[in-house]
């Protein structure tokens, strides 16, 4: 039985997630952190099984300097493949070019285990990762000035294991987008 999985990418600098804090008064904290533009890319997929709900939301995560291009996201989706064990799965993707490139048309054409489903224009608002992200940047991120690219990827790695200890938390981002998974009809 298919499951859905919700995708996305995002980005990780140098640059401090800049957010409020608490302070004692009259001192009024400083981030020194070094004017670097490294970056690195994050792919995230949230599954959940429509047929059998207490399986629980699965999270595959894959983090790699730079930035994704087709090729990047299809050894992102041969990891997914391995991750779900060949379960049949049907991802929801936004319309990043990428995600729907000629090559990456021929390549989901060969592939029997996944069905691809596209986001309305630009909604990021149904996109579950989207706020799996948001909550990574608010938390792990927040005002984290790394002097390496690696602390910015060992904060958020902590991140995904902390979310990945607890299945309500992953839950909620699907229920935050208000939408829900109704387990197929079983067949007359």
């Amino acid at each position: 039985m298919p499951g859905s999985s919700s995708p996305g990418e995002s980005g990780v600098s140098l640059l401090p997630q800049v957010r409020r804090t608490y302070a004692p008064r009259g001192r009024t904290p400083l981030l020194r952190h070094r004017l670097n533009w490294k970056r690195a890319s994050m792919a995230a997929a949230l599954g959940y099984h429509a047929a059998d709900l207490d399986r629980g939301p699965r999270l595959c995560f894959h983090l790699k300097p730079g930035s994704y291009d087709t090729a990047g996201l299809i050894e992102v989706l041969q990891q997914v493949k391995v991750f779900y064990r060949g379960e049949r799965v049907v991802l929801v993707w936004d319309g990043l070019s990428a995600h729907w490139s000629r090559a990456m048309r021929a390549w989901v054409a060969e592939q029997d285990w996944l069905t691809l489903e596209r986001l309305p224009a630009y909604a990021p608002e149904l996109n579950p990762v989207e706020l799996l992200w948001s909550f990574l940047k608010k938390r792990e991120l927040a005002n984290l000035a790394g002097d390496h690219l690696a602390d910015v990827a060992d904060a958020t790695e902590q991140g995904i294991h902390r979310i990945n200890t607890n299945p309500q938390l992953r839950w909620s981002f699907l229920t935050d987008t208000g939408l829900t998974l109704h387990p197929p009809n079983p067949p007359n």
